[in-house]
């Protein structure tokens, strides 16, 4: 009975050192790039109110170390909304920002991590020939989970944000926000390509 018992753990701890060689190429290390970002589209209707818009923000990353990777994102929104009444509202956001993440896990196919961000808005709204501009910082986290050795499903929680915007300036009082989103609708998904 020892034997077999022996033999059945001799088994699977080959097996599962075989596993960990295969999985081995999954995860993050020091010099990989990857590329990730959002896509959004919306669209509602209420009566004679229309809403529409979208969102793309791509972002590229590079670890400089085993457990830290920096980067940038660059994005660009619409928005258009009209009532019955007449009244329309065309919004285009431009967004350039710079983040920094700290893995936990760099080398598994589960890797945890925190966030921080910095962003720079230009605001336009076309229709009324207003500009804004809004700076904003965010610390969150997110997960990433390697389905082979390049592509990884990432989910990233907003957390803790803090925004200023200048409302247009010229005398203009600013809106300054600060929050914590504790909340699921806060989960963005999203898939990631490593190089």
């Amino acid at each position: 009975m020892k034997k077999i018992v022996l033999s059945m753990v001799a088994v699977l701890a080959f097996g599962f050192a075989n596993a960990q060689e295969s999985t081995g190429s999954k995860g993050f290390s020091k010099g990989d790039v990857f590329i990730s970002g959002s896509v959004g589209i919306a669209s509602e209707k209420t009566g004679d109110e229309k809403t529409s818009g979208f969102t793309i923000e791509p972002k590229v990353g590079f670890f400089v170390t085993e457990n830290i990777a920096i980067g940038g994102k660059l994005g660009f929104g619409s928005l258009k909304a009209e009532n019955g009444g007449g009244d329309t509202e065309d919004l285009a956001t431009l967004t350039v920002g710079a983040f920094g993440r700290y893995y936990f896990t760099p080398a598994s196919d589960f890797s945890l991590f925190g966030e921080l961000g910095v962003d720079y808005s230009s605001i336009d709204d076309k229709l009324d020939d207003f500009k804004a501009n809004e700076i904003g910082a965010n610390l969150g986290l997110g997960l990433s989970y390697f389905v082979s050795s390049n592509f990884a499903i990432e989910a990233t929680w907003a957390g803790l944000g803090y925004t200023t915007n200048d409302n247009g300036g010229d005398g203009a009082e600013k809106t300054n926000s600060f929050g914590l989103n504790a909340d699921l609708s806060s989960i963005n998904f999203g898939l990631l390509y490593k190089f």
